[in-house]
């Protein structure tokens, strides 16, 4: 009788696993839990630690917390609360803080203190910039899987491809030549 119901429970299961939309999110917390990990020293000390937060039931914690809780509010929102947060990107110029709040970045220098705002409109899918006080300059527009809309020197936007060609095209039309130059 047992081996009959722990059957049928299986076979429910998997009827239920294969039928069944879901959603498996993307496991922020334990992700950048490894990233970190990957960045603290040699692979000697990575794999140690690794194996120390396998023993002290780290990662097991966080992907738990992860399962339950951060990617249920991930799905029913749309936005996971801790891939939001502030990251230093060093550049060829120098530093910068790069804050995401989940519906756009704030770009902070740390060599002149200016900032810079990118946004990402759901309603017609375009990211635009601007800065604090001014008015937002659209970037570009997605308008479907292969091409975007960007904006011309004499204030009319443009179609091209998602490609180097397009690129090239683009590169043309913007400085006003015949043969963009790479």
């Amino acid at each position: 009788m047992k081996k009959n119901v722990l059957t049928v429970a299986v076979i429910c299961t998997l009827c239920g696993a294969l039928t069944l939309p879901s959603c498996i999110g993307s496991f922020t917390l334990t992700n950048k839990l490894l990233s970190w990990n990957n960045q603290i020293g040699e692979k000697f000390v990575n794999e140690l630690v690794f194996f120390a937060f396998w023993i002290l039931p780290v990662y097991e914690v966080s992907a738990l917390a992860d399962i339950l809780v951060l990617n249920s509010i991930e799905f029913w929102s749309g936005s996971n609360p801790v891939a939001k947060g502030t990251k230093v990107i060093d550049g060829n110029d120098g530093k910068y803080l790069v804050k995401c709040d989940g519906k756009g970045y704030t770009i902070k220098s740390v060599n002149d203190g200016s900032v810079v705002r990118l946004d990402f409109n759901d309603d017609d899918k375009s990211w635009s910039y601007s800065i604090p006080g001014g008015e937002k300059h659209t970037i570009f527009t997605f308008v479907d899987d292969t091409h975007i809309s960007l904006p011309a020197p004499d204030g009319t936007t443009t179609t091209v491809e998602i490609s180097d060609a397009g690129l090239y095209a683009y590169q043309a039309i913007a400085t006003g030549s015949a043969f963009a130059m790479n």
